[in-house]
């Protein structure tokens, strides 16, 4: 079994360059797929993730999510913080 890897997003742009140009001159996506060493599967979710994408997108759109789940925790901490003072005010009446 090969060694699993993980690949940076600007690997992953840079693979799908050259998986354009081997396409280009005739390639089959299977031999694509050895060429990159990933799976067949692996080269099709990269595509539909990353496909028109440059590299200075792609670090973009990976510091938005980080940005995007700190939010989401900050507005859960503080829903759980409400609530905690809708019950100790209701225990109090």
């Amino acid at each position: 079994m090969a060694k699993r890897r993980r690949h940076t997003p600007e690997q992953i742009v840079r693979k799908l360059r050259e998986a354009d140009r081997l396409l280009a001159e005739g390639a089959s996506v299977a031999d694509v797929a050895r060429h990159l060493e990933v799976s067949e599967q692996t080269f099709h979710r990269w595509r539909n993730q990353y496909g028109g994408l440059k590299a200075d997108d792609v670090k973009r759109l990976k510091n938005l999510e980080a940005e995007n789940a700190r939010l989401k925790r900050i507005v859960a901490d503080k829903e759980l913080e409400i609530d905690a003072l809708r019950e100790i005010s209701r225990a109090k009446w």
